[in-house]
């Protein structure tokens, strides 16, 4: 006898009237007890109740893995009250996983195959819900059949079934093609929205119904225009607006058969033009739908006016009051702006109120796309309302906002004495969030310009002496003071205010900024350098600067402390040298990476061409091998320099060391990531004197738009290799060819076995996180053999 249970209303009642998690344990326990002896017993009359109440518990967390075979049994059940329940449960208790689901295989077809509506329809949501793709093998002609049956209900459920079936087995797509033609004719919206759909997933996962349903364009351009033009239905209106999920859908598949095709896409042109210029955009369903035919005249072969039309709705969202469409909008803008810059343009001003928005999601968007639009014409312009968000932005957006700024600078700069304050306004504001090259830009632009240096010097000397907590901004004004302390003194620059300072001053805010806690290692390293420069360019005595350079020769820090050993010594032994060697930095010319590669190849290979007689070049090279070895991999490692003729050439003839054998060819570069401006290649390297050693410099560089954060290069190789990953320079690519990021894989191969990479890439570009997962299986052959 089955010991009485509670109703299904009745438990939830007493679960809900628990006053601790265990009194809700206990009453859940004693009923699952109760479930399980009527399972047992074989109630055939109260099963479905029973099952109910257990799927109750399923849904709050608890197990209920034992009532599976009771579906089962009520899905095989003549009465629809136990079909319901069966149907139900086996939606939520079975899964692809679990090889219990392939039993009720049989039971649907047969249920699909009954004519009773209702049946029909649990049979076909459990099949779209859980089917897998042995079920959907076995019964795609029985839900082909079903997309023509007369009853609406069943055609819709019917349809969305045969999505599912083409989204786990696109084989299957050919026999759903004929149906989808004649339900185009269908006047039942659900019926007509369940069938674009279904072409909408054909068209993405196979390339022959996308070419077979190209034909069919001007019938869903005559569907779509009729749903613009037709008058207010209660039926289908949301807002104003026909049925705005069917025109949304419509557009989509629109957008997927006109891309990269002339034909469909200047069929659809006008319609287009219709829908964006006569959709209302008082309420969310109308910016939905001018949203949707924003992205479809983007993605086609559009005309150039349809296309600034397309801008001009975009820049209507940005004056809208709901945030979500604002953040759209930027999203889309800054997809834009490479193709359509001079539309994008326009509305310049309503991106830049964009970036006093409260919302972080907002403001970001926003100075991705402010960051975008500058050009060589409104660079002075935004860059002051850059500067201007500088200063009151989150802390969050303080780097991303410094970092371009300082690009935009580099690229459009007017004057060199623009571009320097800028920089300088930059370091003075946000000087921490900077990116770590800066330091090495300005110093540059300084160097090159010598008719700014009494101005740079008196500039930075000020911004010193108010602020001495802003690193990279200390570094410069060390740099340049040390430089050119002789005209900081002098006190003759027209550009700036006039400026009296002392020798003591100087040397007190250099000793201030060494004494300083803020200060970093490499800060204090500047500052002692500065001071040993100033003991060739001032006029009075150097004891207080010989004082505190023979302080630090006792320094914690050892890269402190050997600077301040070594200019002690200079001090005591080479004193009639100081002045030579303390002499300005002479200009180094910086060009970009792929000139500076041009040049430096070609430079080998005249060193080469002109010492090829030189007979020690096997010692050489073996030697400047070891030396690359240890040093780290370079350029120069796959051509070796000859040494010159010199003492030091004849130094290496006495050593008598062996002749190395000839250097081995080049290994060609391998490029084996690409997307959307970021490019991944792989040099190598075999040192001639570990054959099982190999290099691999990795070196990832951006053309695109938008700088590169975040960058983090994961690899893995068969367990016969040992790997070894070394530290990157960086984590950021700036945009338009910035300076790139290398990283070195060091990988023995004892086994000289063939290479397989296998590469997880991260980062964020355009504000998006990317995550990148690939083989590499074409690694040269000149790596393992």
């Amino acid at each position: 006898m089955v010991a009485p249970s509670l109703k299904l209303q009745d438990l939830i009642e007493e679960i809900r009237g628990a006053k601790t998690q265990a009194q809700e344990r206990e009453v859940i326990q004693k009923e699952c007890a109760h479930i399980r002896a009527s399972f047992r017993d074989g109630d055939p009359l109260h099963r479905h109740r029973q099952l109910a109440k257990l799927l109750y518990v399923h849904m709050l967390g608890y197990p209920a893995h034992f009532g599976q075979m009771e579906c089962l049994k009520l899905i095989a059940s003549p009465r629809f009250t136990d079909k319901r329940v069966g149907y139900l449960g086996a939606m939520l208790l079975l899964d692809e996983r679990q090889d219990a689901h392939l039993l009720i295989t049989n039971s649907i077809k047969n249920d699909l195959s009954q004519g009773i509506q209702p049946v029909q329809g649990l049979a076909l949501c459990t099949l779209s819900t859980m089917g897998s793709a042995e079920m959907c093998q076995d019964l795609a002609t029985e839900v082909e059949k079903l997309l023509l049956q007369p009853s609406p209900y069943v055609r819709k459920k019917a349809i969305l079934t045969a999505v599912h079936i083409i989204r786990k087995v696109p084989e299957l797509s050919n026999i759903f093609l004929p149906s989808c033609a004649q339900l185009l004719h269908e006047r039942h919206h659900g019926v007509l929205l369940g069938t674009i759909t279904l072409i909408t997933e054909l068209c993405e996962r196979s390339p022959a119904a996308l070419r077979h349903f190209r034909k069919v364009v001007p019938q869903l351009v005559k569907i779509l225009r009729t749903l613009v033009t037709t008058g207010y239905s209660t039926e289908h209106s949301i807002s104003g607006v026909s049925d705005p999920f069917l025109q949304v859908q419509i557009l989509r598949l629109l957008r997927i058969l006109g891309r990269n095709h002339e034909e469909s896409s200047e069929a659809m042109n006008d319609l287009l033009a219709q829908v964006a210029t006569n959709t209302d955009t008082s309420r969310n369903a109308g910016n939905a739908v001018l949203f949707e035919t924003v992205l479809t005249i983007m993605d086609i072969h559009s005309a150039a006016g349809l296309r600034v039309l397309a801008v001009n709705i975009l820049g209507r969202f940005l004056l809208n009051s709901d945030k979500n469409i604002r953040y759209v909008a930027l999203m889309s803008l800054l997809r834009l702006v490479q193709s359509d810059h001079s539309a994008v343009q326009r509305h310049r001003p309503t991106v830049v109120d964009c970036l006093k928005e409260t919302d972080a999601s907002l403001s970001r968007r926003a100075l991705e796309l402010s960051l975008a639009l500058v050009n060589s014409s409104n660079v002075r312009a935004m860059t002051r309302e850059l500067q201007a968000f500088l200063e009151s932005c989150p802390i969050d957006l303080r780097a991303d906002c410094a970092s371009g700024i300082l690009l935009a600078a580099e690229r459009f700069a007017p004057t060199k004495r623009w571009h320097m304050d800028t920089i300088l306004h930059v370091l003075i504001t946000a000087g921490t969030y900077v990116r770590d090259d800066a330091v090495a830009n300005l110093t540059q632009l300084i160097a090159g310009a010598q008719e700014l240096h009494a101005y740079s010097v008196r500039r930075l000397y000020s911004a010193l002496a108010e602020d001495i907590s802003q690193q990279p901004l200390v570094q410069v004004a060390a740099w340049c003071i040390g430089e050119y302390g002789d005209l900081l003194l002098e006190g003759n620059c027209e550009e700036t205010e006039p400026l009296q300072v002392e020798e003591e001053e100087v040397l007190a805010l250099l000793e201030k900024v060494l004494q300083s806690h803020m200060s970093l290692p490499a800060t204090r390293g500047y500052a002692l350098t500065a001071l040993m420069k100033l003991s060739t360019r001032l006029r009075g005595n150097n004891k207080r600067i010989r004082q505190v350079v023979s302080i630090y020769g006792s320094c914690l820090d050892v890269e402190l402390q050997q600077r301040a050993v070594e200019y002690n010594t200079l001090f005591r032994k080479y004193d009639h040298m100081r002045a030579a060697i303390l002499e300005k930095m002479p200009l180094v010319e910086r060009g970009g990476p792929q000139v500076g590669e041009e040049a430096k190849e070609s430079k080998e290979a005249a060193k080469l061409s002109e010492a090829a007689p030189v007979p020690t070049e096997p010692q050489a090279s073996k030697l400047l091998d070891l030396l690359d070895l240890l040093d780290g991999p370079s350029e120069d490692a796959q051509h070796p320099l000859p040494l010159d003729p010199s003492p030091g050439g004849a130094l290496v003839q006495l050593l008598d060391l062996p002749c190395a054998p000839p250097a081995p060819a080049p290994i060609p570069t391998l490029k084996v990531f690409e997307r959307e401006g970021v490019q991944l290649n792989l040099s190598f390297i075999r040192p001639p004197g570990t054959p099982a050693l190999l290099l691999i410099t990795v070196t990832v560089t951006n053309s695109s738009g938008g700088d590169v954060t975040h960058f983090i290069c994961q690899a893995a190789v068969p367990k016969s290799f040992q790997l070894q990953l070394q530290a990157p320079s960086g984590d950021t690519v700036p945009a338009w060819g910035g300076l790139p990021i290398t990283q070195l894989f060091r990988i023995l191969n004892p086994n000289k076995a063939p290479l397989r990479l296998k590469l997880r890439l991260t980062y964020n570009h355009f504000g998006q996180p990317v995550q990148e997962i690939f083989e590499v299986n074409n690694v040269p052959v000149e790596t393992w053999q």
